[in-house]
């Protein structure tokens, strides 16, 4: 089927499938953005469906897919089902010439992922993993300061998600929370940096049958090290991730609106060993840095709304979203890998360099 074209001017026709969860969420930043007109809900429970919208939606509610997709007023979905079903229904809104934002994860597997992004690239449509993180203002900075080096070569990552539930009764806790520390790494990189290796090293402490305690070590290929700490089982709730660079070290609290962000310009310098004389390089200097605490000014702004705008350029301009397939796809090899590794007591998986993604 051929693809369905946005018009050329005014609203990109959306349709979001799923009214669980996330879809509400979906669903008012959609009418919110005037890049988009929401079209259509389609969710298996029609009822729930309708409770979302309201009573006043002019927003046609379906429990059919086929229906919907078969809308030429319809011109790209937004998927916010269980990770199982995200390759029939995004193979299916592909197939029908729709572009594709997927909530995370892309998909159930890596090769399922792969299917979908070599199904968008042969048909010039945009697949979009919804990485709600990486739209933040915080992550949006950290990037930028990564990217344009004023933090300097990154040395290490330290993250920390831990809360008190929900014990999710499909997926461990790694699939559960690290896609979002995984996503914002595969975003926040500069060009060229990338994971090389995981290892994964989980506990089961209540019986619940699959990891609920779980720790990610990852390796780059700069020879950076990043850790990532995920837990079902916390009273305390702490999302806190510390990037440490060569020249600066940035502090990302998330839970701490009034001062998100904080940099460093503390650290520890080495002269380069032809600095040194014979005596030095004996004791090889090491110095210690301790400047200023800088706090960015952040906007607040809502990362869904970001995230679907950034939706709508891709579709228009046709060129890869921020968070495209790719990146989902690099997020799924990672937490296979991860998931190999916990089967195996831990042991340091490496991936494969050779893949699309």
């Amino acid at each position: 089927m051929s693809v369905t074209p946005p018009p050329a001017s005014g609203p990109i026709g959306v349709a979001v499938v799923g009214a669980g969860y996330w879809g509400p969420n979906l669903v008012r930043n959609f009418q919110a953005t005037p890049a988009f007109r929401l079209r259509r809900l389609c969710d298996l429970d029609v009822e729930r469906a309708q409770r979302v919208l309201g009573g006043y939606s002019t927003v046609q509610v379906s429990a059919e897919l086929d229906e919907v997709l078969a809308d030429p007023e319809v011109h790209a979905v937004a998927i916010a089902t269980p990770a199982g079903t995200h390759l029939p229904v995004a193979m299916a809104a592909l197939e029908a010439g729709k572009h594709v934002l997927v909530e995370k994860p892309l998909a159930a597997t890596y090769e399922e992922g792969r299917r979908l992004v070599e199904e968008a690239d042969k048909r010039g449509l945009t697949l979009m993993c919804d990485h709600t993180y990486c739209y933040t203002p915080a992550v949006l900075r950290i990037r930028e300061l990564l990217h344009s080096g004023e933090l300097g070569e990154l040395h290490f990552l330290d993250s920390v998600r831990i809360n008190l539930g929900l014990v999710q009764r499909d997926i461990d806790v790694v699939w559960d929370l690290a896609p979002h520390d995984l996503s914002i790494l595969d975003f926040v990189l500069p060009p060229g940096v990338s994971v090389t290796e995981v290892a994964a090293h989980g506990a089961d402490g209540i019986g619940a049958g699959r990891a609920c305690v779980a720790y990610l070590t990852l390796r780059l290929n700069t020879g950076a090290i990043a850790h990532i700490h995920v837990n079902w089982l916390s009273p305390v709730k702490i999302r806190t991730s510390i990037f440490g660079g060569s020249k600066r070290t940035l502090v990302w609290d998330d839970l701490n609106p009034s001062q998100r962000l904080a940099i460093y310009d503390r650290g520890v310098d080495v002269a380069a060993p032809e600095e040194l004389g014979d005596e030095q390089r004996r004791d090889i200097l090491v110095s210690y840095r301790s400047g200023d605490m800088v706090a960015p000014a952040l906007t607040e702004r809502e990362a869904l709304r970001t995230m679907v705008e950034e939706y709508a350029r891709a579709i228009t301009t046709g060129t890869p979203a921020l968070t495209d397939g790719r990146s989902g796809l690099r997020v799924l090899e990672i937490l296979q890998a991860a998931s190999r590794s916990l089967a195996e007591g831990g042991k340091m998986i490496k991936l494969d360099e050779g893949r699309m993604a």
